[in-house]
Formats: structure tokens, C-alpha cells, sequence
């Protein structure tokens, strides 16, 4: 049976990601985690396979019109591929379903969120401060910079399911300033699809993606999608940015004190067992 409280998420988080063209995994890995108490391994994992799904899509809207910058994403997957299986098996060797990985997922999804809040709010000045500089990079500097990023995005995403959306791009426009920006976006998500397929099926490997959960998820998200997009010229940008970074951030406020609370709760567990 169908839980419709699912499928109003998926919803939600499909209206949004079309609205702001944000990743879903800042929005859906933790409303998984806070809100249904899945195990963040498990959200993280059926989020990835859920993002590889609904960014295929968009991919071949952008390849269709051709605003795809292809050596830049070559360059991001060939960092974040090998950077994706190198963290995957380092969470295998702390057992996903453990406390240890339990704690890095929820770790890394906090600061994965507030990076992307921070994305969202200070882009501009982000922008203004170091385009200049990045503007000086040869060729072969922006070539070795972008498999960095990618590098840097394979270990995030792997991990939390966040940052290929609102950190890639803001990569993307210091790096290639001189693309439009349907094409950034494009390359973004471009990139985004075999990163996701690959961590989603690392995570599908190790046990931690639910089929059912994602295939409710996306019978409410596609739809959602449609509407946000639709939607999102009617709403001005920077009322959307504002609202979704302070969003972000309260999220990973929660994530972060409900991870102490843990984290203390354990110690106390722990310290009053030696003590007896």
C-alpha cells in the first residue's frame, strides 16, 4: 500500500528542486532522517538512486538543447568517480548500518547543507570576490581545478547525497565564467547523473537503498517537478534562495543537536556500564 505521506514529500521536494533547481538530496535525505526515522545510510543510498532517476530526465532535456559543456563534465566525473568508490568502500569497512557510519553520514549531511546554504545566500559575493582570480587561470589550471571539484563533490555526495546541486553549480560559474547559464546548469546536471547512479549503486550494494520507498518518492516528485518549474518564473530568484538556505540551515541545525544528543546519550550509556 501506498503511504500517502511519501508521496506528499516526494511532492513537496519535487516542487521545490523545479522552483530552485537545487539537488533534491539537501531536501530529501534529511526530511527522511528527521521526519520517517529511516537510518541515514538507507536515505542517503535511496536518494542517490532516486536523484540518478529524476536527473536523467533533465540531462537529456539539456543535451537535447544542446547546453551541455561536455569537457567540463568529463573533467568533474573523472574526480568524483574514482573518489566516489574509494569513499564507498570506506564506509563498507565501518559497516553502514553501524553507529561509526551512522554519525559520518549525519556529520557530513550538515556541513554538506550549510555548504549549500551558504551556496544559495552568497553566490553574488562568492561570485565577485574570486571570479577575477579564476578568470586568470589557464586552460590547464581550470582542467586540473575542475577534477578536483569533482573530487571533492564524489566525497559529498557519496556520503550525504548533498552537493551536486547548489555547490556544483557555484563551482561550475567560478571555473567556466564565460558559459551560459542554462549550460552550467546543464553540465551540472550532466555530471550529477553517473555520480549519483554510481554512489546509488554502491550504496544498493552495501545493502542501504529502499526500492519501495523510492518508487513512492518519485510517483509524488515527478509531478512536483513539473509544477515547480512551471512555477518557478512567477517567483522571484532571490525569494526563493533566501527561503531555501534558511530552510538548510535549520535543518542541519536539527540534524547537528539531534547528533549530539545522540553522541551524549551513548557516552552516558557507555560510562554507566563501566561503572557498574
Amino acid at each position: 500500500m501506498i503511504d500517502p505521506l511519501y508521496v506528499a514529500s516526494g511532492f513537496g521536494v519535487g516542487l521545490l528542486v523545479g522552483m530552485t533547481g537545487v539537488g533534491g538530496g539537501s531536501l530529501m535525505t534529511p526530511l527522511l532522517i528527521l521526519l520517517f526515522g529511516i537510518h541515514p545510510s538507507t536515505a542517503v543510498g535511496t536518494d542517490l538512486l532516486y536523484a540518478a532517476a529524476t536527473k536523467t530526465g533533465g540531462s537529456l532535456v539539456h543535451g537535447f538543447a544542446r547546453s551541455i559543456h561536455w569537457p567540463a563534465v568529463m573533467r568533474l566525473a573523472s574526480g568524483s568517480i574514482p573518489a566516489s568508490v574509494v569513499t564507498l568502500l570506506v564506509l563498507w569497512q565501518l559497516e553502514l548500518k553501524g553507529e561509526a557510519a551512522r554519525s559520518v553520514v549525519n556529520l557530513v549531511l550538515c556541513f554538506a547543507l550549510l555548504l549549500t546554504a551558504t551556496s544559495l545566500i552568497f553566490r553574488r559575493a562568492i561570485m565577485d570576490h574570486y571570479r577575477r582570480r579564476m578568470e586568470g587561470f589557464d586552460a590547464a589550471a581550470t582542467g586540473r581545478a575542475t577534477v578536483m571539484v569533482g573530487v571533492a563533490l564524489g566525497v559529498l555526495v557519496s556520503i550525504s547525497s548533498v552537493g551536486a546541486g547548489a555547490v556544483g553549480v557555484t563551482a561550475l560559474l567560478l571555473l567556466y565564467p564565460r558559459l551560459p547559464m542554462a549550460t552550467i546548469v546543464g553540465s551540472d546536471i550532466a555530471h550529477a547523473v553517473p555520480l549519483t547512479l554510481v554512489a546509488g549503486i554502491g550504496h544498493w550494494a552495501l545493502g542501504s537503498v529502499d526500492w519501495a520507498l523510492m518508487g513512492v518518492l518519485l510517483v509524488g516528485s515527478l509531478p512536483g517537478i513539473l509544477i515547480g518549474s512551471y512555477c518557478a518564473v512567477r517567483v522571484p530568484e532571490t525569494v526563493l534562495r533566501v527561503v531555501l538556505a534558511t530552510v538548510l540551515i535549520l535543518v542541519a541545525s536539527k540534524l547537528g543537536f539531534n547528533e549530539l544528543h545522540f553522541s551524549q546519550a551513548s557516552i552516558a550509556a557507555v560510562t554507566g556500564s563501566v561503572a557498574h
